[in-house]
């Protein structure tokens, strides 16, 4: 198995398989703490999708 953590994107690869995982590298956080949003699931696709939007 294979890991790149990118600047854009993570990729996991498997010998065989090739790439079975590509997720932005991103995180959401609430802010002043290390929790993340989303019940730990802010994570990827769905953290990105949350740049530049602001809560409520």
């Amino acid at each position: 198995m294979g890991i790149d953590l990118g600047t854009a994107n993570t990729l996991v690869c498997i010998p065989g398989e090739g790439i079975i995982l590509c997720e932005p590298s991103v995180v959401a956080v609430k802010k002043g703490t290390s929790l993340v949003l989303l019940n730990g699931n802010a994570v990827g696709k769905a953290a990105k999708e949350m740049i530049g939007k602001t809560p409520g």
